[in-house]
């Protein structure tokens, strides 16, 4: 959740609140990429623009991803802790991480702290055993 949320009289469409909410680069670097993920019901055409010519609306590629979640302050230490245990079981799996991970947050800070969802998220390299189970899954 992010605060506070600005609201002008002009002509807007109004979203639920998205979650997760997705951050690439480590948690504690000055330069990073906050991402809110929209439902699925709304499409990088049909998105509401922003008023900030910062904020881009794009669709992102699907990908194979690894994920461990955890509960907790979504601090650098937590994430950076979480993302070694993450690492570490990819290569006994025999996993090849692509990219960098992103670490999504679910809840707002009001949220207290032992409640709160938190994810470390690692696009993997796709072989073909993995795509058949992505596919069987659908």
């Amino acid at each position: 959740m992010t605060a506070p949320v600005l609201q002008s009289p002009a002509p807007s469409r109004k979203l639920a609140m998205t979650a997760p909410v997705v951050q690439s680069g480590a948690p504690g670097d000055s330069e990073f990429i906050v991402a809110f993920v929209l439902p699925a019901s709304v499409t990088a055409e049909t998105a509401p623009v922003p008023s900030n010519p910062q904020v881009e609306i794009r669709a992102v590629r699907g990908s194979v991803a690894a994920v461990l979640g955890f509960s907790g302050r979504g601090t650098e230490a937590a994430f950076e802790k979480r993302n070694s245990v993450l690492q570490e079981a990819l290569a006994q799996a025999g996993l090849r991480p692509v990219g960098a991970p992103r670490f999504a947050r679910f809840d707002p800070p009001f949220k207290p702290w032992f409640l709160r969802k938190n994810e470390v998220v690692q696009d993997i390299e796709e072989s073909a055993g993995l795509a058949g189970q992505r596919e069987g899954a659908s």
